[in-house]
């Protein structure tokens, strides 16, 4: 895709010099005498050794045996190996650090509110001790280093808990969707080789109690690894508990020991598995190590939404997805307190987002485009019926902007006045390859530019550099927190990411850089769509639907055609009290010939009552394309609303 680029328009917001001042990166740089961002980016990028060796430094991550090497890559830029021989136990630079004085100990860390409103605060001092009792829990039913050990729960305290007592007894974090069916449940774990599970009775999602223990149950069946399972009582919901095998965390964790050492890991040893849906296949298990993810999570943390200690910080998601432990680790690496909340966004009412930023004065928030479109529906009201007068940075990630939602959080919820960080990777990133950050100039739906020691390119179909035109986004250099690989498939890693182009990483999507050296992200590259020659990524489509009163969300989508060899189908959500009718599908057919040209006019537009998406945002463009062709779906566990593909299902006839 090489077409003239133009998308953001003008700068619409640039750093004052508080922003400069206080920021993370600039004290980054003024330490190693770098003076510009160009500068730094030039540096990272070319020396990934010192640069790796100077985060490591800067984040204070606690090795307790140092490494020979910070970066091996004899093996090939595929399979780098990293801090070689070194010892490192992730928790103990996100909890014991904190113990050494008696302020940071009694700082608060994680602030957990559940639907109903209740709200309990743990202070590092009170975080470390309950990790420390989960961790005797564990190792007193037998589980110990290397084990998989699920996580299959809402956003409360306790999951925060049993995440870093996973990772403190040397076990494998294998964080689950909390909307995930039996299923997909039980493959993963399976997978996995699970032996043991934490999760919890039930939830609560608007106002009702949503059983999670019979799903657990069921899925349990078919993982024969499994051992034993520690259930929460969250709902206070009767559920089934067999005898040997579980074990409720009110009977076992509150009666273990207060101090448990933590478990003398290599710097490289397994600390996760998050499983990630792909285009095709089953899920892939991504690995990552004790000196991989969180390092790469506290890096982008600090740089990019400038995340200090003390800072109160929250990201909408769920533990399943990779912004739930990001949000954990990188946030008590950099001592910061984080909330975890266990509800809908907008329950009991539209303003519950708001609610909770002026209640606990919270300094980032990171949403979704997903979130934002949903609750403009809404109006201002909500927003300014609240003080958010505590935020200095909004944060976004899971999907591409549209510049007309983008623009409304900027403005109505930010002021104009405060700079919203797009934030975009992946799982097997750890993080992001680009991202904004405090110290640059933003422009609408933009991002700054790759994150400080990603090698990042856009290029062109025969992999060269592109620039004022859209094309694949690569990376030229391994990074700290890459992949180690597929859990028990490297072939399809390989395949996956290096096959391409020798000795470069293709991410799968489609990007862009403006005149002004801003980068874009256009979503998948699998989603581009071809019309006669003309290739164009979904999300213009998108943008100019979104932007009509009664659009709410947009998807659109290559079919094939006979002559043309795609057409474009757009299916959308309308907003409020807006009828669909063929009068407005008319309308919005005419509205993007008119924009886009009448080569690129869409064959129709459909009306669904909403688009297939994730819990982190993401609207599944391909489920919406093989549900409308009637293909084989693939992996749909990660959906959060599967009935958006059955509607879609029936369009296609």
């Amino acid at each position: 895709m090489t077409e003239a680029f133009d998308f953001g328009g003008d700068v619409v917001w640039r750093p004052t010099p508080e922003y400069v001042d206080r920021s993370n990166l600039k004290a980054f740089m003024h330490l190693h005498g770098i003076a510009s961002y160009g500068d730094l980016m030039q540096r990272s990028t070319q020396d990934v050794a010192w640069f790796t060796e100077a985060i490591l430094e800067f984040l204070d991550i606690r090795f307790q045996q140092p490494y020979s090497e910070v970066l091996d890559v004899s093996g090939g830029i595929q399979q780098p190996v990293w801090c070689k021989d070194g010892g490192l136990n992730i928790t103990a630079s996100c909890l014991d650090k904190w113990m050494e004085d008696s302020a940071t100990a009694d700082r608060p860390a994680v602030v957990g509110e559940l639907e109903d409103g209740s709200v309990r605060t743990l202070t590092y001092a009170e975080l470390s001790r309950q990790v420390n009792r989960c961790a005797n829990a564990l190792r007193s039913l037998g589980f110990g280093r290397g084990d998989p050990i699920g996580l299959y729960m809402p956003m409360t305290v306790e999951i925060v808990v049993a995440l870093l007592a996973i990772a403190r007894i040397g076990g494998v974090i294998l964080p689950l969707f909390s909307g995930y069916g039996a299923g997909a449940v039980a493959s993963r774990l399976a997978d996995a080789g699970a032996v043991g599970l934490v999760t919890a009775d039930g939830l609560h999602r608007r106002g009702r109690s949503i059983p999670l223990k019979p799903v657990v149950d069921q899925a349990l069946a078919s993982v024969p690894t499994h051992r034993h399972t520690l259930v929460v009582r969250l709902t206070g919901e009767s559920v089934p508990m067999t005898e040997g095998r579980d074990v409720w965390w009110h009977d076992l964790v509150p009666e273990q020991s207060a101090e448990a050492d933590f478990e003398p890991t290599a710097a490289e040893d397994l600390l996760m598995i998050i499983y990630t849906s792909g285009t095709t296949g089953r899920p892939k298990g991504a690995v990552h190590t004790h000196c991989g993810f969180p390092v790469k999570a506290a890096q982008d943390m600090c740089f990019g939404t400038d995340v200090h200690a003390g800072d109160m910080v929250y990201w909408m998601t769920d533990m399943g997805w990779m912004m739930g432990p990001w949000l954990v680790i990188g946030s008590c690496l950099l001592g910061a307190t984080f909330l975890v909340y266990e509800g809908a966004p907008d329950y009991p009412g539209p303003d519950r987002l708001w609610d909770l930023v002026e209640r606990h004065r919270l300094d980032v928030v990171g949403v979704s485009p997903t979130l934002i479109r949903s609750l403009i529906g809404h109006g201002d009201e909500p927003v300014k019926a609240h003080d958010l007068s505590s935020i200095r940075v909004f944060a976004s990630t899971g999907e591409p902007w549209n510049p007309a939602p983008w623009r409304w959080l900027f403005e109505v919820a930010g002021e104009s006045l405060r700079p919203i960080i797009n934030y975009s990777g992946g799982t097997e990133i750890s993080g992001g390859i680009v991202m904004g950050n405090t110290i640059t100039p933003l422009k609408p739906a933009a991002f700054s530019g790759p994150c400080p020691g990603m090698a990042a390119d856009v290029v062109d179909e025969n992999g060269r550099p592109l620039r004022g035109g859209v094309g694949e986004l690569v990376i030229r250099a391994p990074w700290i927190g890459m992949t180690r690989g597929f859990w028990k498939d490297d072939g399809r890693y390989v395949e996956t990411y290096w096959s391409r182009w020798e000795d470069v990483w293709v991410h799968g999507d489609w990007a862009a850089i403006d005149d002004d050296g801003q980068w874009y992200i256009l979503g998948r590259s699998d989603d581009t769509i071809n019309v006669a020659g003309k290739r164009v990524g979904p999300a213009e489509f998108e943008s100019v639907l979104v932007s009509h009163p009664a659009v709410r969300e947009a998807g659109a989508v290559g079919v094939p055609h006979p002559v043309k060899g795609a057409e474009v189908i757009c299916f959308c959500v309308l907003a409020g009290e807006s009828e669909a009718t063929d009068e407005l599908a008319r309308e919005l057919v005419e509205m993007v010939a008119t924009e886009m040209g009448r080569p690129l006019k869409p064959a129709a537009v459909l009306f669904v009552g909403g688009l297939p998406m994730t819990r982190s945002g993401k609207v599944m463009r391909r489920l919406i394309r093989s549900a409308y062709v009637g293909e084989d779906l693939g992996d749909t566990s990660g959906l959060v609303n599967p009935e958006a593909v059955e509607e879609i299902w029936g369009l296609g006839g």
